[in-house]
């Protein structure tokens, strides 16, 4: 399994994944997990129903091409690949799926937090060492090349 969402990291992730050499039966499951859009709003506004479901479905959307775009990446290995879109928290999701799928390996791509960000945004990376019933490969990108990629949501 690999997971995936639109940051560098991850593009590296794939990179990885897609230089190495693989047993020929091997199956390469794309996995991008979509957080749901939760609204927060005063008392005096309360927006429409329609425009969280609007944004819900945006944000599947988007999560559907990056997988894709993953697993068009990876189609070159001539393996057989798979994507698949899940719902909710990326650490649990992931570690999960790890275990339904009964996955040998499950690569991420490391944002390099640390301090006060990671104690904020949390860090996938490390949750899913920590849970996953397999083995976890965590691709880091050099920092030069960190300080060189776009920004995630635009595309070279």
């Amino acid at each position: 399994l690999i997971g995936v969402d639109d940051s560098p990291h991850s593009r590296a992730a794939v990179e990885y994944v897609r230089k190495m050499t693989w047993p020929k039966d091997s199956t390469i499951k794309v996995l991008s997990v979509v957080r749901p859009v939760v609204t927060m709003y005063a008392e005096a506004y309360v927006p429409p129903a329609t425009y969280v479901g609007e944004m819900n479905e945006e944000t599947i959307r988007f999560h559907q091409e990056t997988a894709a775009n993953a697993e068009r990446e990876l189609q070159g290995t001539g393996l057989k690949t798979e994507a698949k879109i899940l719902n909710g928290d990326p650490r649990t999701e992931l570690v999960e799926a790890a275990r339904t799928e009964q996955a040998d390996l499950l690569v991420v791509g490391s944002h390099g937090r640390t301090g006060m960000a990671k104690l904020l945004m949390g860090s996938v990376a490390s949750y899913v060492v920590a849970h996953a019933p397999c083995s976890v490969m965590v691709v880091k990108l050099a920092e030069r090349a960190v300080r060189e990629a776009p920004p995630a949501g635009t595309r070279k």
